[in-house]
């Protein structure tokens, strides 16, 4: 536990901080930790980049996401309205894993139209995806991969109905 702070401090400071937002009180604890402490706070994205200028470039021009500030560390974008900070990092070493995604209402639309900005998407050995490397899960949405220039896995989601 870290130095001065205490859980019975805590909680206190969340049924403040619930009074204070309109709610009542808190929905139940689990742990004694009231679920609500970040359940309206906006969610902050990071992904590891070695060349900030490049991947700028890249998330900027080539994925259209609009520039909020550049520093020497990081660079933060808007991302369809979540923060997304693009942070160097030395010696990454990318992920075999999907680490961010985009919801799209057209997927055949938005994969043409970064296809034409130079993406390439990903075919899986096993995965049933169509000429375009789209996968249909059961549920009917469908998704398609990409990697940015540091070899991160991105991904556009286009979700069923």
């Amino acid at each position: 536990m870290q130095a001065g702070w205490s859980r019975p401090a805590s909680l206190a400071l969340a049924k403040v901080a619930s009074a204070r937002n309109g709610r009542s009180g808190t929905t139940g604890s689990v742990n004694g930790y009231d679920r609500l402490v970040l359940d309206d706070r906006p969610l902050m994205a990071f992904i590891p980049v070695r060349d900030l200028s490049a991947a700028q470039s890249f998330y900027g021009e080539v994925l259209g996401l609009r520039v909020r500030e550049e520093g020497p560390y990081a660079v933060v974008l808007d991302a369809g309205g979540t923060m997304l900070r693009l942070a160097q990092v030395d010696g990454l070493q990318p992920q075999p894993f999907t680490i961010a995604g985009w919801q799209v209402l057209d997927m055949r639309t938005s994969i043409d139209s970064l296809a034409s900005r130079g993406v390439d998407f990903i075919r899986y050995e096993g995965m049933d995806q169509d000429e375009k490397g789209i996968w249909s899960t059961p549920g009917g949405d469908q998704v398609a991969w990409f990697k940015d220039l540091d070899g991160n896995t991105l991904s556009l989601t286009c979700f069923a109905g």
